[in-house]
């Protein structure tokens, strides 16, 4: 990575308040980088390695895309959005991942995801009332599992153990994340993620490297730009399906009306991509707390002119959230400072 002529050197902190009083601080660490490698803004961190957690997501489907399988399939972008997601276990998401795998002769025992309480209160209602309900598919990353096991089946790859690292699926996901990243595969190192596939770490600004070319790509350009353009457009097309109520990924692309595509991940992590700067943007609460997020990425877009003043306002309550107590009494709440501390020169 290599430093842009107008690079700038950040300080990010999120404070959160309890009334006037600065009760603790999130310190961010961030990355603006080009299509090309050049960073354009960063933190004093901004080369921190770290995972890619669920951000990795529009690159883990990649190789479906690449390959053929998504167009032979005939998946829509809504299926693509949702194979891309990060879901709440919505009736929609749900029933759009189960379609997916009905399509593959496949069942939710299939999915290595394993379960967990979905964020949907509509869902999980209906789990409390029938416990015996409770599946793999309502796992916010099921609709990744579903297209890895299209991955799977599509390559004459055994479907059993597509989660594990040795598998030629785990093993295509690595070598791909290498090459967004412009990284030797052996420079990435391993580990298994919370639904047990494998998860990756890279450096920030590798992040914000792949979220900038996710955001260049064109359907002019080469089968793998044509690809991420397929992606891009399918996440901003149905932001409502890569996460959902309540989530920062949809509330961006929502307010910003498809200018950006966004992914979050685990542990306090946010990814941006603008088309029309073809940037990438990679956003980390050190101490891996995601109600960090809203405030720094808001912040952060505010303060690089990406947003206008009624995009502003409508993402208020994500850059400045209202902290409540158990009675519901507004007792404080968290903001972002973004400060400059330099800028270097080419």
């Amino acid at each position: 990575m290599t430093a842009g002529f107008d690079s700038m050197r950040l300080q990010i902190d999120v404070v959160v308040r309890r009334g006037t009083i600065a009760e603790s601080r999130h310190r961010i660490q961030a990355a603006v980088a080009d299509a090309q490698g050049v960073v354009h803004a960063g933190t004093e961190q901004s080369e921190f390695i770290t995972t890619f957690r669920s951000a990795a997501k529009p690159f883990q489907l990649l190789p479906l895309v690449e390959r053929g399988h998504a167009e032979r399939w005939g998946w829509t972008d809504e299926d693509l959005a949702v194979m891309a997601a990060s879901h709440t276990g919505s009736p929609a998401h749900v029933a759009r991942v189960r379609a997916i795998l009905d399509r593959l002769g496949l069942t939710e025992k299939n999915l290595a995801c394993g379960f967990h309480d979905p964020l949907d209160p509509e869902s999980i209602r209906e789990l409390w009332l029938h416990p015996e309900r409770q599946s793999a598919v309502y796992n916010n990353c099921s609709g990744k599992h579903a297209g890895m096991l299209c991955l799977a089946q599509s390559e004459g790859w055994p479907v059993e153990g597509y989660e594990l690292a040795d598998h030629p699926v785990q093993r295509l996901m690595h070598r791909t994340i290498a090459e967004l990243c412009d990284l030797a595969p052996e420079a990435v190192a391993v580990a298994v993620d919370g639904c047990s596939v494998s998860v990756f770490a890279v450096p920030l600004s590798s992040m914000a490297l792949a979220y900038a070319r996710l955001a260049a790509a064109t359907p002019r350009g080469d089968a793998r730009e044509r690809s991420l353009d397929r992606i891009r457009t399918a996440m901003q097309s149905f932001p409502r399906m890569v996460a959902g109520e309540g989530r920062l990924s949809t509330a961006l692309m929502e307010s910003v009306q498809g200018r950006m595509v966004a992914k979050g991940g685990a542990e306090g992590l946010e990814c941006v991509g603008i088309p029309a700067r073809r940037w990438g943007i990679a956003v980390k609460c050190e101490d891996g707390q995601s109600r960090a997020l809203g405030p720094a990425v808001v912040s952060l877009l505010q303060h690089l002119g990406e947003l206008t003043p009624s995009e502003i306002e409508s993402l208020r309550s994500w850059q400045t959230p209202v902290i409540h107590n158990h009675a519901g009494l507004e007792t404080g709440n968290l903001s972002a400072n973004v400060e400059i501390l330099s800028t270097a020169a080419r």
